[in-house]
C-alpha cells in the first residue's frame, strides 16, 4: 500500500507546466472617479492597444439580456454602432458573437461571464473574419461597475506588455537548490550514521530504518509504467482523484514536515522532556510538533484555494515533502539512477509534448491533469509557487506564479542523494560527488529557466536537468578512476529466496557447502 501511494504521489509531483494566459485591463471611469476590471482575451483576435493612453475611449452598450447568437435584427444598429458592446457567455462561439456585433457596427465586443474565464478560441480561418476587439470579462465586474459609475460608464481596453523576467525565478530558483542540497546532505548524513552504527552498506539499513530501496532495473521499469497508469486515470477520472490526492497530500506532507521539525529539534537539543498518560511513555516534543504540523495540512487544506496567502504553506509543505522524500526513497546504484531517471525523461517529455497529437483540443495531459477540468476547480498540489512580483496589473485577473514541479526536484534529487551517500562509501572528505552533481543541477535549473524565457512557454524541466546530473556524475566517477564502483553501487545484493532455507539452517551468509559466494 505504502509503495502505491508514493508512486501515485511521484506521478502527480512531475507536472510543471505554465499556462499561457492573456490578460488585459478593463478601465472604467464616468469622468470624476475610476477603476480597473481583469479582461482575458486573445490576441489571435483585433490585438488591443499596449497602454492606456494608446486606448480608445468608448461608450458602454448593456446588453446582457441576450447572448448575441440569433435574432440580431431585433438589435437597433444605430444603438451598437461605435460602442463597446457587452453581452452574455452562451450557446454559441466567440466567433459567431463576434461577427454579428462587427455587422452591427460595435467597436468592441465585451462577453460577460458567469462561469471562469478562459482565453476565447476559434479557429484560424475564424480570426481573419474578425476585425474588432474581443474579450472575456466577469459578470460580476460588469454588475459592480453598473452600480459605481451608472449608465454613463466610458470603457478603454488595454494590454500591457507581460514581462517575462520576473525577480520570483530567483526565488523559485533558490528553493529547488537548497532543497536538493539539504536532501542530499541529509540522506548522506544518515547512510554515515547507519554505518558508524555497525550496520552495513545498504543491507540492514533497508530493513531497520524503513527506507525503500530501488535496486531492481525491471522494478523501475515496472514503477514508470505504474505511474504512467496513475497519470491516465487521473485524466479520465480527475473529479475523482483529486480529492484523494490532496488528502494524501495532507498527511503525507505533515508527517514529512514533522520529520523534518523533529530532526532539527534534535540538532538544537529541545524538547527532551517526556511524561506518561496511562502507562504511555510520550514526548513533549512529538506531541507539540505533531500539533503544528497537523494544524498547518488542515488550514491548508481549507484555504487551498486563497491565492493571495496560501502559496507560502503549499511551499512550506512541499519542500518538507521534497526532503523527506529524498531520505526515504534510495537508489542503489548509478545504474538504477540512468535507469530511472532515463525513463522519467521519456515520460516527461512524451506527456507534455507528444500527447497533444491524441487529445481532442490539442492540450497535452500533463497540462489537462495538472491545471483541472476548468480554470476555477481544484488544483493538484504539485508545484512550489511564488507570486509575480511585476505583474501586477495581470493580478487583476487572478494572482499569476512562477511554477516548479515538485518532481523536477525530487528526481534529479535522487541522484544527488545517491551521489551523497556514495561519497560516505569512500570516505570522499571533500564530497565531490555530492557537490558536483548539485552544481549540475544548478547549471541545468539555469539552463531550463533560459529556454523558457527565450521561448516564452513552460518547459519540461527533466529534459535538461536529467542530462546534466547523469553526464556530470558519469565524467566525475571516470575522471576518479570509480566509475565500476559508482556503477555498482553498494555491496547490498537481494537474496534470492531460493537461499533462505539455508538461513534457517545457520548458515549467515545463504551459501552452500563449497560455494564461493
Amino acid at each position: 500500500m505504502e509503495a502505491v501511494v508514493r508512486i501515485a504521489l511521484l506521478t502527480v509531483l512531475l507536472f510543471a507546466s505554465t499556462v499561457k494566459c492573456q490578460e488585459a485591463v478593463l478601465h472604467i471611469s464616468n469622468g470624476s472617479i475610476e477603476k480597473e476590471y481583469c479582461l482575458v482575451y486573445n490576441q489571435s483576435w483585433t490585438p488591443l492597444s499596449k497602454s492606456l493612453d494608446a486606448a480608445v475611449q468608448l461608450s458602454v452598450v448593456n446588453l446582457t439580456s441576450t447572448v448575441l447568437c440569433a435574432n440580431s435584427s431585433a438589435i437597433d444598429p444605430d444603438l451598437v454602432r461605435g460602442k463597446a458592446l457587452v453581452v452574455m457567455r452562451g450557446e454559441c462561439n466567440f466567433s459567431q458573437k463576434a461577427l454579428i456585433a462587427q455587422s452591427l457596427g460595435a467597436a468592441t465586443l465585451l462577453v460577460a461571464s458567469n462561469k471562469y474565464l478562459v482565453t476565447p478560441s476559434a479557429n484560424e480561418s475564424e480570426y481573419d473574419k474578425v476585425h474588432i476587439p474581443l474579450a472575456l470579462m466577469r459578470y460580476r465586474d460588469f454588475l459592480e461597475a453598473q452600480q459605481r459609475f451608472g449608465n454613463g460608464m466610458q470603457v478603454k481596453l488595454y494590454a500591457p506588455p507581460y514581462s517575462k523576467i520576473d525577480p520570483s525565478i530567483a526565488v523559485i530558483f533558490l528553493i529547488s537548490v537548497i532543497t536538493i542540497t539539504l536532501g542530499g546532505y541529509w540522506s548522506g548524513a544518515n547512510e554515515r550514521e547507519r554505518q558508524s552504527g555497525g550496520e552495513s552498506r545498504g543491507g540492514e539499513s533497508k530493513a531497520d530504518s524503513g527506507d525503500i530501496f530501488l535496486y531492481s532495473p525491471f522494478k523501475v521499469v515496472i514503477f514508470v509504467a505504474m505511474m504512467c497508469g496513475m497519470l491516465v486515470l487521473m485524466y479520465f477520472f480527475y473529479n475523482i482523484l483529486v480529492y484523494i490526492i490532496i488528502a494524501i497530500f495532507c498527511i503525507a506532507s505533515a508527517s514529512a514536515l514533522f520529520g523534518c521539525l523533529d530532526a532539527v529539534m534534535e540538532i538544537l537539543g529541545c524538547c527532551h522532556g517526556r511524561f506518561s498518560v496511562r502507562n504511555w511513555n510520550l514526548s513533549l516534543r512529538s506531541l507539540l510538533l505533531a500539533a503544528v504540523c497537523i494544524t498547518i495540512a488542515v488550514v491548508w487544506a481549507v484555504y487551498r484555494n486563497e491565492d493571495r496567502w496560501i502559496w507560502i504553506l503549499q511551499d512550506l509543505l512541499g519542500i518538507a515533502f521534497c526532503l523527506n522524500f529524498l531520505k526515504t526513497i534510495s537508489l542503489s546504484n548509478f545504474k538504477i539512477c540512468v535507469i530511472l531517471l532515463s525513463l522519467l525523461l521519456i515520460y516527461d517529455v512524451f506527456f507534455v509534448f507528444i500527447t497533444p497529437f491524441f487529445t481532442k483540443n490539442g492540450v497535452s495531459i500533463m497540462v489537462q491533469v495538472a491545471l483541472g477540468p476548468d480554470a476555477s476547480g481544484e488544483k493538484l498540489p504539485v508545484v512550489m509557487r511564488v507570486p509575480r512580483f511585476s505583474a501586477l496589473t495581470q493580478n487583476l485577473c487572478g494572482l499569476q506564479f512562477s511554477i516548479l514541479g515538485y518532481g523536477d526536484i525530487i528526481v534529479p534529487g535522487l541522484l544527488v542523494a545517491y551521489c551523497s551517500r556514495f561519497d560516505v562509501w569512500i570516505n570522499s572528505t571533500k564530497k565531490i560527488y555530492f557537490v558536483s552533481c548539485c552544481i549540475a543541477y544548478m547549471l541545468g535549473m539555469i539552463l531550463t529557466f533560459v529556454v523558457m524565457l527565450l521561448s516564452g512557454m513552460g518547459q519540461p524541466a527533466l529534459l535538461y536537468l536529467v542530462p546534466f546530473t547523469v553526464i556530470t556524475s558519469a565524467v566525475v566517477a571516470a575522471c576518479r578512476g570509480e566509475i565500476k564502483q559508482f556503477w555498482a553501487g553498494t555491496t547490498y545484493e537481494v537474496l534470492d529466496s531460493s537461499r533462505e532455507p539455508l538461513l534457517a539452517e545457520g548458515r549467515p551468509d545463504g551459501c552452500l557447502e563449497g560455494e564461493k559466494c
